[in-house]
């Protein structure tokens, strides 16, 4: 009977410090407890019956103010929190610097709605015009590229140049990727965990791992302990569907602002590539490849790539990102 009680209190006590542990880890799905660099405020949205708010940072120039604004959007595993040293190169340079969290991530809310890059183009409009901001550079970042390619092409006369950051949306992702509604991508990412993040983005997102990108693994898997996490997982699979439905790429050569595309030679991404067999991932996300032909179809358009680095060239290869970024201004 002894027996029996220590193994059942030993298991409890295993399964206590378990659950102490995610709750150490736990984090919100707004990320009340990330500490962004620079101060947080928020933009009241009225859609579909609901109230909601965008969150962003609005960062002065630091030394010698030039008039300018740069916007940054950002990727869909991301939000505003990782682009803390650009935010600081280009405040340095005499830049204003808004980064907003899209609606559906970062500190933003998480709301059930149809998304839409046209949609999430016009809630930035309508941020910069509260802001008394009539021009500004754009730079879009992965999913973030997608969204800053809709708005240039929905605001050209408010665009004075577009930036792609190795942006997804290259190749149109419903010609090789099988089709998955939200439902079933909803159950796929219900199972993430810190293990599978880390997974993916050391084979997918960098060349080389290096302990600086665990604080990415730490938030992206953090919100996975949280009991509101069910609801970030399906605006996740939403988001999904959102980047599989509605492809840019036909309309590159629409594009009428000036445009510098930043491509990292080995970066690899497909959307969906979870769903391809090896043989299909080689013969897709070749950016080597596509960053070229993209800079072929888009009017004007300057090319600058980068050796032995993947997704995140900002991350990466912070010190030539830097100095293509400021050269590219």
């Amino acid at each position: 009977m002894r027996k029996k009680y220590t193994i059942a209190l030993l298991s409890l006590l295993v399964y206590a410090g378990h659950a102490l542990g995610q709750k150490a880890d736990t984090l919100s799905i707004t990320l009340e407890n990330v500490k962004y660099p620079y101060a947080v405020k928020f933009f009241p949205i009225k859609t579909e019956g609901q109230d909601i708010r965008m969150a962003y940072m609005d960062i002065a120039a630091t030394k010698s103010p030039n008039g300018g604004t740069v916007v940054l959007f950002h990727g869909k595993n991301f939000g505003g929190y990782y682009w803390t040293n650009v935010i600081k190169a280009l405040t340095d340079r005499g830049y204003r610097v808004v980064v907003p969290d899209q609606i559906g991530f970062g500190k933003s809310s998480k709301p059930f709605i149809h998304y839409s890059f046209h949609q999430m183009a016009a809630w930035n409009r309508a941020l910069l015009d509260s802001l008394g901001i009539r021009q500004s550079v754009v730079l879009g970042h992965s999913m973030g590229g997608m969204l800053a390619t809709r708005y240039a092409l929905l605001y050209p006369e408010n665009t004075v140049k577009l930036l792609l950051e190795d942006p997804i949306g290259l190749e149109d992702y419903r010609t090789f990727v099988p089709y998955t509604n939200t439902e079933k991508q909803y159950q796929t990412e219900l199972k993430a965990t810190a293990e599978s993040v880390r997974k993916y983005y050391q084979s997918s997102y960098f060349v080389q791992w290096k302990p600086d990108y665990e604080e990415l693994v730490r938030i992206a898997a953090g919100v996975g302990y949280s009991a509101d996490f069910p609801r970030t997982a399906r605006v996740a699979a939403m988001t999904f569907t959102m980047i599989y439905e509605q492809p840019v790429v036909y309309e590159f050569a629409n594009i009428k602002v000036p445009t510098v595309l930043f491509i990292g030679l080995e970066d690899k991404t497909i959307v969906g590539k979870g769903l391809l067999t090896p043989e299909q991932q080689s013969a897709h996300g070749q950016y080597k490849v596509l960053g070229k032909q993209t800079a072929s179809k888009i009017p004007g358009a300057k090319l600058i790539e980068f050796a032995n680095c993947g997704h995140i060239p900002h991350l990466e290869v912070p010190e030539e990102f830097t100095i293509a970024l400021l050269g590219s201004l």
